[in-house]
């Protein structure tokens, strides 16, 4: 009787400690879960600096040391709501 339940203790043991490899905090789902969620950062990170170095290629083309006077024409149409005389607006 004593052989039967060492066994079936050893047996539940390695149930337990392989749930706890596959399903557990630190597990292999654990583990995919965490590289996706890094991969998908990652990608986000790469379009946040994108979009900073636009800004700031736009920001130094508007600073004082180079001005793009074609840069500052549109940004100043756009924010006063302005055309010219030989423009068609569509909307």
């Amino acid at each position: 009787m004593g052989v039967l339940l060492y066994f079936a203790g050893t047996l539940m043991l390695g149930l337990y400690f392989t749930f706890a490899a596959v399903q557990g905090d630190y597990g292999v789902f654990k583990r995919a879960e965490i590289d996706a969620e890094a991969r998908a950062l990652t990608e986000e990170l790469a379009l946040v600096q994108a979009d900073v170095a636009r800004l700031e290629n736009l920001t130094r083309r508007l600073s004082d040391t180079y001005l793009d006077l074609d840069l500052l024409d549109e940004r100043a149409r756009d924010v006063l709501g302005m055309v010219r005389a030989d423009e068609i607006v569509i909307r």
